[in-house]
């Protein structure tokens, strides 16, 4: 299936490893120009040099950014502006969740989970929404099953995770009429080196197969790729008649039936 991807401009947020750089891999191979972003400079150009290694390197392009700043944000769409004239695709996929043992985690540690995996959904768009509209683009948040139910996920990162997909689902209602369509991605349990579940694998193994093998139906972890492959056809003129949506990649682990 062609995509139509090809020739579009497309910001993927947090792009130095993960879902982020296999879904800004996935959109140069369909095609499309990228911006890179992360906040350390050092990674963040190794892997603009590996992209551009394998694609047209006049395709990627790179900008260290932490979204927890709006002033960093705002550099970035000044930066973007003055590369592309514009944006097509904003796929917002900061975040990240660390587990402390309190029922009710504490203020502080509310707010820093807050601040990155909601804050900087919410500032991202907020600042590149006119330039998306003025495209009749897409806008595509990575959330997280840990956001559509209580499963034992810390509990700061499960409650921003649920208000990213609330925040989706009405910025699409509100912004419909402007020809911008906004969706959410929920994955599952990702693997990938230096991620999460390998340094949960490295200490555990055998729990962490216990708990894949018990939990998710499809017995194993998603690959990035699979996330990406989601985020693209969401974000693609293929996917013109969905928004206001999240699409749950997880291997058939939640069972919620709505």
């Amino acid at each position: 299936m062609d995509l139509e991807l090809t020739g579009k401009r497309v910001l993927v947020t947090g792009s130095t490893r993960g879902i982020g750089r296999a879904t800004a891999e996935h959109f140069l191979k369909e095609g499309a120009r990228v911006v890179l972003t992360g906040r350390g400079e050092a990674g963040l150009t190794r892997v603009r040099d590996e992209l551009a290694s394998r694609h047209a390197a006049s395709d990627v392009l790179c900008r260290a950014c932490d979204f927890r700043s709006p002033a960093d944000i705002r550099a970035l769409r000044e930066f973007i502006a003055s590369s592309w004239d514009g944006l097509d695709i904003l796929v917002a996929n900061v975040g990240y969740g660390v587990s402390v043992p309190d029922p009710i985690p504490g203020k502080e540690h509310m707010e820093e989970v807050f601040a990155e995996n909601l804050h900087s959904a919410i500032d991202s768009a907020r600042e590149f929404l006119p330039i998306v509209a003025a495209s009749r683009g897409s806008i595509v948040f990575v959330s997280s099953i840990a956001g559509v139910e209580a499963f034992g996920a810390p509990v700061d990162y499960s409650v921003a995770k649920t208000a990213v997909i609330a925040f989706s689902k009405n910025l699409a209602r509100r912004v419909a009429d402007r020809g911008v369509r906004v969706n959410c991605v929920a994955p599952g349990n990702v693997y990938f080196e230096g991620g999460s579940w390998d340094m949960k694998l490295k200490n555990d193994a055998e729990r962490v197969k216990s708990i894949i093998e018990s939990t998710v139906p499809m017995k194993r972890f998603a690959d990035p790729a699979e996330i990406a492959d989601a985020i693209l056809f969401l974000s693609s003129p293929r996917a013109s008649f969905i928004t206001g949506a999240c699409l749950i990649v997880d291997g058939g682990q939640t069972t919620t039936l709505y």
